[in-house]
């Protein structure tokens, strides 16, 4: 990436700009930064850093919204560490628990937020969709005559 440069410093300062999204202006503007994109590989190449840096972002705070969850059922099906939390450290059993689905609760509700922020600030969900789009055309193509007959229109 840090190899190469822009081959038009204008298109590129504007596509920095807006972290290489081009997802929400309109169709007709599209088409000149699409062109920029086919012929600059600098550009296509942050693009493609800064999408990557997106969906990592959404797997990595949809893990963290599942963890608390399995953490929650978990605390909810299983008693909590009662020998540790009694013999150990001294701490009454309903105290550790209330203080653990607390910490679950808590954990939870800030991985949702994080969750939201990261899907309505980034591209995430117009990319993946364009991903699926175009994995759905490389199938249907792939597909025998006799099975696309099928499929209504």
């Amino acid at each position: 990436m840090a190899t190469t440069k822009c081959t038009d410093t204008v298109v590129g300062g504007i596509l920095a700009s807006w972290r290489y999204d081009i997802s929400g202006i309109y169709p007709e503007m599209r088409k000149d930064y699409e062109q920029h994109f086919a012929e600059c590989p600098h550009c296509r190449a942050r693009q493609k850093f800064h999408r990557n840096l997106d969906v990592t972002l959404a797997v990595l705070t949809s893990l963290a919204v599942s963890f608390f969850l399995f953490a929650l059922a978990v605390l909810h099906h299983i008693k909590p560490l009662e020998h540790v939390a009694f013999n150990i450290f001294g701490l009454d059993i309903s105290d550790t628990y209330h203080m653990l689905v607390s910490a679950g609760i808590a954990g939870l509700v800030f991985s949702v937020i994080a969750l939201t922020l990261v899907l309505t600030t980034t591209p995430v969900p117009a990319y993946l969709s364009d991903m699926a789009a175009e994995r759905a055309k490389l199938i249907e193509e792939r597909l025998p005559e006799s099975i696309k007959s099928l499929r209504p229109r």
